[in-house]
């Protein structure tokens, strides 16, 4: 099954992107998943292709009219596709690994890409749209956000990353942030590489990863460490 990939964008330019170098680049050569974006200008019927508006109550700026962008979601997904709606949204639900996930092992993904103060209120109700955040910060647009959410989704699809196990101890897998990592030489700037890693003993290697990931979350990511010690 390909992963399908449609964004509703007003700067569909700005896909593939980084998208399309690397293994996310390779995996699309390969048919792993597909991208297509749809230019929500195409959908405005005003002489000037309007897709905004000012806000009801006043305010600075404009908002994204919800009847051109009901439209564009239309066109690109009908009530029979089966692939979630998503609006990349400040306000939304915090991604994290379990919900990229849930989205890598799923048939794709249809992604709205919101501009200026936001997007009507309506469009997002009335046509069932996932509100999703890659972080406490506003960006210029939900383009950047799409592509951050669609390179942690294609990493996981079956047969992108070279080694599958190489996912299994990264950063948020099983709670924890990932365990600090080491290479060749083995002595740089007076730091050694540390000795348990050399000695060969898989259950050493493994009991001391597992413990360096456990203090960096309790240090850096009390967050998690919370919810990680309340799961075990």
């Amino acid at each position: 099954m390909t992963f399908r990939a449609t964004i509703l964008t007003l700067y569909p330019e700005m896909f593939p992107g980084p998208l399309d170098v690397s293994l996310a680049g390779k995996a699309r050569e390969a048919g792993k998943w597909s991208l297509e974006t749809v230019q929500i200008r195409h959908f405005a019927t005003t002489k000037h292709r309007n897709v905004d508006d000012t806000p009801a109550g006043g305010g600075a700026g404009m908002v994204m009219r919800a009847d051109v962008l009901a439209r564009a979601i239309d066109h690109a997904a009908p009530p029979a596709d089966p692939r979630p709606r998503l609006l990349m949204s400040p306000r939304g639900r915090p991604l994290d690994q379990q919900r990229v996930r849930e989205l890598a092992a799923g048939p794709g993904a249809v992604i709205l890409c919101g501009r200026f103060e936001g997007v009507d209120q309506r469009v997002i109700e009335g046509r069932a749209l996932e509100e999703i955040s890659v972080g406490d910060y506003v960006l210029s647009g939900g383009e950047p956000a799409a592509l951050v959410m669609l390179d942690a989704v294609i990493r996981l699809l079956p047969g992108v990353m070279g080694n599958d196990a190489s996912g299994e101890e990264e950063s948020f897998e099983g709670g924890l942030l990932e365990h600090p990592q080491y290479t060749r030489p083995q002595l740089f700037e007076e730091m050694p590489i540390p000795e348990v890693l050399l000695s060969g003993n898989h259950a050493k290697i493994a009991r001391w990863r597992r413990g360096e990931a456990e203090r960096l979350t309790r240090e850096r990511r009390p967050d998690l460490w919370k919810r990680y010690e309340n799961g075990n």
